[in-house]
């Protein structure tokens, strides 16, 4: 149907606050303004997450961030990647998947914990995600991780913030991720190209993607967003208003049932001290610490 002039300006209208809000939210390698103050604290939240890594006697960790405010949608953590303790580029540095916002194109980088931690979206309240990895599924997981053949063989060549995660059209950090475990851990024999078999076998082991729940108006605010796209998802999906995507939590819990003796560490800040909270229950809400919560002063 079409709509009516007048209809179909006051809804161009309505989604331009979405618009803007997508827009300001980058998902590129800008870095998030900070003051000073704000600065400080996230160093000091780093700090905590690479001392509890090293005291925990494991080599790598899959760390996530709350890097985009997806709250609305009942998801805390936005993007993954692997922290790697013997990383050339400094302890733990993690490496990623990132959207280069001035080349416009996807490409696999190198961060440090600090650089990480300063990329959440709401510095003054943080929120972290570690899951620490048994040695024998840690040494398979580093190797594939700092041999660049095998992570550039991953990298799709097209990015979309809400690829679907079994799509092959585009790719987003944290579906990255997920393959590069299915291809370390799985090592899926077909002559398929790698993404595909990868899929294939996060598929057959019950990989699920986290469903999110977008609703038609902000389907609609992707078109002024030139990094979400709906070409890859399945009809059925767009017409329930959903999107399948690979997230965070949608690894962690993967992980957590793929490998036995994983454990995970999650921290928050709220401007006065670090909570480490250990477990797979998530943390608090409002960064309170819970019974055997390790609590970290700030000032």
């Amino acid at each position: 149907m079409i709509l009516p002039a007048r209809r179909l300006a006051l809804l161009l209208l309505s989604l331009l606050p979405l618009a803007a809000q997508a827009d300001s939210l980058r998902l590129c390698d800008h870095s998030t303004a900070l003051d000073a103050a704000q600065r400080d604290q996230l160093l000091r939240v780093a700090a905590v997450v690479k001392s509890t890594l090293d005291r925990s006697g494991r080599s790598v960790a899959l760390l996530s961030r709350s890097g985009l405010d997806l709250d609305r949608f009942g998801v805390r953590y936005s993007h993954a990647g692997i922290s790697l303790r013997s990383s050339a580029n400094g302890p733990w540095s993690v490496r990623q998947l990132y959207y280069a916002c001035d080349e416009g194109r996807p490409r696999i980088f190198d961060q440090g914990v600090a650089g990480f931690v300063m990329g959440i979206s709401a510095p003054e309240q943080a929120y972290l995600s570690a899951v620490t990895l048994p040695a024998a599924a840690a040494a398979e997981l580093e190797r594939a991780a700092l041999d660049n053949a095998s992570a550039l063989q991953l990298l799709g060549s097209r990015y979309s913030a809400n690829a679907h995660a079994f799509g092959l059209l585009y790719q987003n950090c944290n579906q990255w991720v997920a393959e590069l475990l299915a291809l370390t851990w799985g090592r899926p024999a077909s002559d398929a190209p790698p993404r595909q078999r990868a899929q294939q076998w996060l598929r057959q082991q019950g990989y699920e993607p986290t469903t999110v729940a977008a609703g038609p108006l902000y389907m609609l605010a992707g078109l002024f967003v030139p990094w979400v796209h709906q070409g890859d998802h399945p009809e059925a999906d767009l017409q329930r208003g959903v999107y399948r995507v690979s997230l965070p939590q949608a690894i962690e819990s993967f992980v957590q049932r793929q490998v036995p003796g994983a454990e995970r560490l999650e921290f928050c800040h709220d401007g006065r001290r670090v909570v480490v909270h250990r477990g797979w229950t998530p943390i608090a809400p409002g960064c309170v610490p819970g019974a055997g919560d390790e609590v970290v002063a700030l000032d």
